[in-house]
């Protein structure tokens, strides 16, 4: 039995900060004779989705259907970037280009698994109020057009998501009956209220919400997550704990999943495996313990695998 079939097609808005994440793979065999740095002779190149351009590959290998909202630059990224999405049929109609805005590159450098050096060329100020108004109204379409079934925030504090747009997004999904999925960065933390699920990593809340806890004591992790759901009137929180797995949590109680990883070779990319697969489950009508397993399958699944890379539902059922 297949626990997802039901949400197949399912159009599910993601808004925020997108990027490509460029690979320079290559063969390191002597030092440098200007500086004591690795010479790194190239073998290939690739450029991938990143940020929430991978949270919607990551839904559409699920089976479901992402249309992305986002800003990006009229620049080579800015192409690259619509280019990709154009090669994995992925809806680009509501990324709106504008010429002063960079678009976000992270280049990575590797010899065999090992990354030597990572190079990020972005901008990360706010978007203007013109231009976040006009993503606004294209995100509204976007919801109306393709009846959706859910909208995901995915933040990377790059400017697109600020507490403005947040408010916005927020208030039409509650007059929508749109549940919100949030995958949050540290500026616009605290602005995350009336979310249905909120889903940081631990270093991610312990900053964004001002407290000292850790990973390894539940209980006291579980009090200070009553508290912040509370208040920010968030109904479910997941935080992911890196190597001790994942926490989830409501007003009823909370659930651990120790870490399913046997072997690290890259975490890039796994909070989006997580968020992604946590969507498609909660669409599925799968509960928050069930949600917490099958998201920390993915995850193990994710990290296991250099750079980042898509887990599709043949392959999480197999494990799951």
């Amino acid at each position: 039995m297949n626990p997802l079939q039901s949400i197949e097609n399912k159009a599910v808005i993601v808004i925020g900060d997108v990027m490509i994440d460029s690979y320079i793979w290559g063969k390191v065999d002597r030092i440098s004779p200007e500086a004591p740095v690795p010479v790194v002779s190239v073998n290939k190149t690739e450029n991938r989705l990143g940020g929430a351009a991978n949270v919607a590959q990551n839904l559409a290998a699920l089976q479901l259907t992402p249309i992305l909202c986002s800003v990006i630059g009229c620049d080579e990224a800015g192409a690259n970037l619509k280019e990709l999405l154009r090669q994995k049929s992925l809806c680009a109609d509501y990324c709106i280009e504008i010429p002063e805005r960079k678009t976000t590159n992270k280049q990575r450098i590797l010899s065999g698994n090992h990354q030597i050096l990572r190079i990020d060329t972005e901008q990360t100020n706010e978007i203007s109020v013109g231009i976040r108004n006009t993503l606004f109204k294209s995100i509204c379409h976007a919801i109306e057009t393709h009846n959706a079934a859910a909208i995901v925030l995915e933040d990377y504090d790059k400017g697109v998501i600020s507490k403005e747009l947040i408010d916005q997004v927020v208030a039409y999904a509650q007059k929508k009956q749109l549940p919100v999925f949030v995958d949050p960065k540290k500026r616009n933390f605290s602005y995350y209220t009336n979310i249905t699920l909120f889903k940081p990593n631990v270093k991610e809340f312990i900053e964004g919400s001002g407290t000292v806890v850790s990973a390894q004591d539940l209980p006291h992790l579980f009090e200070v997550s009553k508290e912040f759901m509370r208040k920010q009137s968030i109904e479910n929180l997941m935080i992911t704990l890196s190597e001790h797995g994942i926490f989830v949590a409501n007003k009823q109680g909370y659930h651990h999943l120790p870490s399913m990883v046997r072997h690290v070779a890259d975490v890039s990319g796994a909070g989006d495996t997580v968020i992604s697969t946590t969507v498609a489950c909660w669409l599925a009508g799968i509960d928050l313990p069930e949600i917490a397993r099958i998201a920390n399958v993915a995850a193990g699944i994710a990290c296991e695998q250099p750079g980042v890379v898509t887990i599709n539902q043949k392959q999480l059922l197999e494990q799951i």
